[in-house]
């Protein structure tokens, strides 16, 4: 092989080694997470795919640039073992997609405590604490994104406990946060899709 030819392949494999990057998706099993899962390894990207049953998956397989991981946003031991898994494999994380979450729909008159609290550790604390998790590892790159993805019907109010519970806190999160991660050099996001069934607490349980 001529060392023009050589070089230029040499050059092109570290070129795709240097570009090439890694997104963390929470709630990767279904609807928006599974999506972006899949958007991004299309892409080309290193997609680290968390959820509680990686087992039970069928579309998403482990590959070279796509790694399965099992993930409960309620367990905190669950989420530093998923992001320790996925710099193991990958070395970094540039992008956290905050997607795992579910829908409590009703009025608040008729939700008990027990599933509000649900709601909270999942919609809420789960969120914060998995950004709380990637934090080191990007503050250590010196990059990265957090896109977090709300809900339309949050906005508007026609989910009157998922209003209350995934949208308002995490708005006044984000606010907390977003001047520490400029300053660390990358930003938050916060992402309102509409026009998607949410999971049910049915479906969650």
């Amino acid at each position: 092989m001529p060392h023009n030819d050589l070089k230029e392949i040499c050059n092109q494999k570290i070129k795709s080694f240097i570009m090439k990057k890694t997104v963390l998706i929470t709630g990767a099993s279904s609807g928006f997470g599974k999506a972006s899962a899949k958007l991004f390894q299309n892409q080309g990207w290193n997609v680290i795919a968390a959820m509680r049953s990686p087992e039970k998956e069928e579309e998403l397989k482990d590959s070279e640039n796509l790694l399965l991981v099992k993930l409960d946003v309620t367990d905190l031991e669950s989420i530093k073992k998923s992001v320790e898994q996925g710099l193991e494999k990958f070395s970094t994380i540039d992008v956290l997609i905050n997607s795992a979450g579910y829908g409590l729909i009703g009025v608040f008159e008729s939700s008990d405590e027990t599933q509000i609290q649900k709601q909270f550790e999942v919609n809420v604390f789960g969120l914060m604490n998995m950004t709380k998790a990637i934090l080191p590892a990007m503050r250590k790159q010196k990059s990265g994104v957090i896109v977090n993805i709300s809900s339309f019907g949050g906005v508007t109010a026609l989910l009157q406990v998922y209003t209350t519970v995934r949208n308002l806190p995490l708005k006044v999160f984000l606010k907390h946060c977003i001047l520490n991660c400029h300053l660390l050099g990358f930003p938050l996001k916060l992402w309102n899709p509409e026009a998607l069934r949410p999971i049910s607490e049915t479906e969650w349980k």
